[in-house]
């Protein structure tokens, strides 16, 4: 099953949250989607954004790589899951070129959401530079070597999202899609795997990359703060 994931980031108070889910759910009808639909607020929104239908799960934007302790303003993953979150975004590139995220750490992450039973969305992906010396597939390769010691056999989501595509309005083209994708597949071959697009998705052009992509769907940033575009490209494989 495709699976669309908003990602609100730091954005929407409880009282847009509430709203959005109401529009969101009128959107989607009381039967949802034949999709699986799950929704990423900012920590304070997550009971404000909870659909009481259950016809999209909860995601969390980050996870302590601690389990407990002493970490003032961290959040474990027990604490998403006790919060109502089933899913969790690890290693996206805000993370990683903003408060300097790399691979010891995010494996770190990925182990604590793995003994709380989150399923981890791990981002992956190539700045512009790398895109432009044709270094993609090194940094792919070098990001999925994070997941060494991820348990094989355990459910994963991978988003690719170029960098370079990230809130800039100018999507990769569903070839540049697919080459990733492609690559993503070959390099956890063994694994239970989804692989998402992220990168400046809107639904104008979520149909051709859902299509030619080689995608299970999508990672979507600005548009999905909107309960129409989310809803609208949630329905792109059968527009």
């Amino acid at each position: 099953m495709n699976l669309f994931v908003a990602n609100w980031k730091m954005n929407m108070l409880r009282a847009g949250a509430r709203a959005y889910a109401q529009e969101l759910g009128r959107r989607i009808g009381d039967r949802g989607l034949d999709v699986e639909l799950v929704v990423a607020p900012p920590l304070t929104a997550l009971d404000a954004a909870r659909d009481a239908g259950e016809r999209w799960s909860m995601a969390a934007q980050n996870v302590s790589s601690e389990a407990e302790g002493a970490f003032t303003g961290e959040v474990s993953a027990r604490q998403l899951v006790d919060a109502g979150c089933r899913y969790v975004i690890i290693g996206h590139s805000e993370r990683r070129t903003l408060f300097g995220e790399a691979g010891p750490m995010l494996a770190r992450k990925l182990a604590r959401a793995r003994e709380a039973e989150l399923v981890p969305i791990y981002c992956v992906g190539e700045t512009a530079d790398e895109h432009t010396a044709g270094a993609t597939d090194s940094v792919l390769s070098d990001q999925i070597a994070t997941l060494r010691d991820d348990p094989p056999g355990a459910p994963l989501v991978v988003a690719y999202e170029p960098v370079w595509c990230i809130g800039t309005g100018t999507a990769a083209t569903p070839r540049d899609a697919a080459v990733a994708s492609t690559r993503i597949r070959e390099l956890l071959a063994s694994r239970q795997l989804r692989v998402l697009y992220g990168g400046s998705v809107n639904p104008a052009n979520a149909g051709d990359l859902l299509r030619d992509g080689k995608v299970d769907g999508f990672l979507i940033g600005g548009a999905s703060l909107d309960p129409a575009a989310f809803a609208a490209i949630s329905r792109a494989e059968t527009g």
